[in-house]
């Protein structure tokens, strides 16, 4: 998509995130005020290891990401990426929002030494799964949760 930018977020853009996550399938009754997303975006930030980016047309903020590069004990240190939260607005949808911002994620997976990038999406997001699957991801194992209070 043509004029579309990808920057780390700033606490004028929460506004517009929130927004995207309650079309989402992230809204719930336990959203963020205005002033709790941008302190919560000031302390992510203040984690070195952990990013949010925004995609923007212009203006506007179109598709957010969060990126966590982490250390690894194992492969030799080598560290990887693991992609959060990834939304577009859905007027944006299919214009090639979500492609850039993984490439993004994988460019700066590449350039941070990392040998995998992993994200995990919930079994019925079948278009979802398309999607990662064009970009090249692919299935591997499992994802296992538990909740916690």
């Amino acid at each position: 998509m043509d004029g579309l930018a990808i920057r780390e977020a700033v606490a004028s853009d929460v506004a517009a995130m929130l927004k995207l996550y309650e079309l989402g399938d992230r809204a719930s009754d336990e959203a963020f005020t205005l002033d709790e997303g941008v302190a919560h975006l000031e302390m992510m930030q203040r984690n070195p290891a952990l990013r949010v980016y925004v995609a923007c047309d212009g203006d506007v903020v179109v598709g957010t990401y969060e990126l966590l590069i982490m250390e690894n004990m194992a492969k030799r240190g080598r560290r990887s990426g693991i992609v959060e939260d990834v939304m577009v607005l859905p007027e944006y949808r299919g214009r090639g929002v979500g492609k850039a911002m993984m490439q993004d994620a994988m460019d700066r997976c590449s350039a941070a030494g990392c040998y995998k990038l992993t994200l995990s999406s919930n079994r019925m997001r079948e278009g979802a799964h398309r999607f990662y699957d064009a970009l090249g991801f692919t299935r591997h194992g499992y994802s296992f949760r538990v909740e916690l209070d």
